[in-house]
This record gives C-alpha cells, structure tokens and sequence, in this order.
C-alpha cells in the first residue's frame, strides 16, 4: 500500500483529492490546521467508502510544527512511508498591493510557498532513498497569469510552479515526478461569494470546473500512468487561459 499526505485535505479540492486517492487504494493522511471537523468528515467518507486514512494537524506555515507532527507520523510507523505529497494547503486574502499590509503578504506566502517548502523537503530523503514518488503541487491560474488584487497569492504560487520545474529536473533519476495543478475558477468554499453569473462568461466552457474535476487530474498524476510526466504544469479552467 502507498501512502498518501494531502495538505489541507478536509474541505473544498482537498477534500475532493483526498476521497480520489482513497478511491484508488492509497492510505490518505489527511492534513488539517485548525478544523477538526472537517477534517473528520473527509476520513469519515473515506472509511464509509471502504478507504483507509487517518487525520493530521500541523500548520504548514509553522516549520517546527510541521516537522514535529511528521516525525512522530514517521516514529509510529516505522515500516512505512509517505510515497504521495499533495501540497494543497493555502489561502488567499485579496487586496490591491497599494493597500496591502505586511501581514497580508506574509501570511499567504507563508502558507503557500513555505508550507511547501517545509513538508516537502522534509520527505524527500525517504523518497529517494526508495526511488519513487508523487509531488503534485496545487497551484492556480493566479500563479499562471496573475491576477489583480492577488498579487501576494499569484507570487506564492508563481514560486511554487519555479520550484515544482527545478525540483522535478533534481529528482527524475530516482524516479520521482513532480507536477503541478491549476486549476481556474473552480466552486469551492473559496469561490463562493465571487459572482459567478459574470465570470463565467469568460470561461469558453461557460461554467466553474469541480473539486471532483480537479481531484480526478491528480489521481492521475499520483498513477503510475503518468511516470513520464515530470516539470509541468496543467491548467484545469475551461479554456480561460491556456
């Protein structure tokens, strides 16, 4: 059995890949920082649906945190190993940069491109050492375009693309592939109050994509069907920007 870890895994397209991967016979650990309850949800349609996971809090932005809940992840499971990173945890707090306070910069970048930082590094050594793994980085048309009022998000997840192309060229000979999603508009807790009678005017498919949509890319980039797809970056938004 391989494992799986899903950064914040127990709402919106977390919560849609964490399901997926259970689907597909991973053991899912399913990441959360503060709701518990949420998070005990997602294990609760996993187990109801014959999958295997267990529930994990850290806070991703917090190094020592993060490492301390994966140290004791690691010393209670010393015959296994975390094979799947999906690096999902993030969040956004839109503002124009000319009113953006420090904090608000900080605290995205923080959660998106450190948190990857710090789960990520942190596992590798196990990786390499059994030559395979799945590192799927879950980023957004933001870091692929920009977009105004989210200059602080566009900029972590524009860092984690950088990252998710020099990791992949520094692991392919020990047959670990590193991709990233990005997804567009897609309807989650995060989209709800955007008017989307509007937006989706742009989107040549006319509509939001679903967590499920998102999840079932992923599925397929943690297969062994995708092992020879490494560095990329793919887009999941209906055709509003290629």
């Amino acid at each position: 059995m391989k494992y799986a870890l899903v950064t914040g895994g127990s709402r919106g397209i977390g919560k849609a890949i964490s399901i997926k991967l259970a689907k597909m016979g991973y053991y899912v650990i399913v990441n959360y920082n503060s709701n518990k309850t949420e998070a005990e949800n997602t294990l609760s349609t996993i187990t109801t649906n014959s999958g295997q996971g267990e529930i994990l809090q850290f806070d991703v932005s917090n190094i020592d945190k993060t490492h301390s809940a994966l140290d004791k992840w690691r010393d209670a499971n010393t015959d296994k190993h975390i094979s799947i990173i999906v690096n999902n945890a993030g969040f956004s707090s839109d503002i124009l940069m000319v009113w953006m306070e420090k904090n608000t910069w900080d605290n995205v970048i923080n959660t998106s491109l450190n948190g990857f930082f710090n789960v990520t590094q942190h596992l590798l050594t196990e990786m390499i050492v059994n030559k395979f793994g799945r590192i799927i980085n879950i980023v957004s048309l933001s870091g692929v375009k920009g977009l105004p009022g989210q200059a602080n998000y566009s900029a972590a997840k524009a860092g984690v693309i950088g990252a998710t192309k020099a990791l992949a060229q520094e692991l392919g000979k020990k047959k670990i592939t590193v991709n990233a999603v990005a997804p567009g508009f897609i309807t989650t807790d995060m989209t709800k109050d955007l008017p989307e009678k509007e937006l989706k005017k742009m989107i040549p498919l006319n509509r939001f994509g679903t967590a499920d949509e998102v999840a079932n890319l992923v599925g397929f980039l943690a297969s062994d069907e995708s092992s020879y797809i490494t560095g990329e970056v793919i887009n999941i938004n209906g055709g509003l920007y290629t």
